[in-house]
């Protein structure tokens, strides 16, 4: 079954701060800033990197973003959008659209060490800081929190494996899937679109029709 997914679109009303998350390997981290969707704030946790040298981020972070599906995010009202199940566009899939055409190459985050001076950090915390200040629209793709208000997995959502492994009809753990990956958008203003998506190195692709990697997969490095 498909995980809870779908996109918000509203203000920040919170400026962003790094957070860390540690799992058993690397320490995660995260920019968490907060929105107000039918008057709750909701908090919103955007991946950015990791301590794990052998398992970084990769990103891309476009400001001159331009697709044909922006017209669509563009008119649709504030508020969240459930896409659970939805296998088009403006659901998102870096394997299976075009969304990522034209947006140039994979870079490597640098190793994380708690600052906002390293990237992706630096240059995002920028960006949000400034559609903050001139009240911008911001646009988040990922999955809904399962309790409270706000969204997390902003980034590629399949490929990964071990307890990521997505099997059929089972929804206990965060699993792969596909039509599911997270993304961030800022509209700086026609025609000016700042894009930002992620994946971790070590998620593989081609994946199959549940997300998991597939047979001649290879990592995203």
């Amino acid at each position: 079954m498909a995980l809870p997914y779908g996109y918000v679109k509203a203000k920040i009303a919170t400026a962003p701060q790094l957070k860390s998350t540690r799992r058993p390997h690397e320490v995660q981290y995260h920019l968490h800033f907060g929105i107000t969707v039918d008057g709750a704030q909701w908090d919103i946790a955007v991946n950015v990197g990791t301590t794990d040298a052998d398992d970084l981020l990769k990103y891309k972070l476009v400001f001159d973003f331009n697709h044909a599906a922006l017209p669509t995010l563009a008119n649709a009202a504030e508020g969240s959008t459930d896409l659970t199940g939805t296998a088009v566009l403006p659901a998102i899939d870096f394997q299976r659209s075009d969304f990522l055409a034209n947006t140039g190459a994979w870079r490597n985050s640098d190793v994380m060490d708690g600052s906002s001076q390293v990237e992706p950090v630096a240059s995002l915390e920028r960006i949000l800081l400034r559609a903050q200040q001139s009240a911008l629209d911001v646009y988040v793709f990922g999955r809904f929190f399962s309790e409270g208000g706000g969204m997390h997995d902003v980034h590629m959502n399949q490929g990964s494996t071990g307890g990521f492994i997505h099997r059929a009809g089972d929804d206990a753990n965060d699993h792969n899937d596909i039509w599911q990956d997270g993304a961030l958008l800022v509209d700086l203003g026609d025609p000016e679109w700042a894009l930002y998506v992620a994946a971790f190195d070590k998620q593989y692709v081609p994946t199959d029709d549940l997300g998991n990697p597939a047979q001649d997969a290879r990592p995203m490095s």
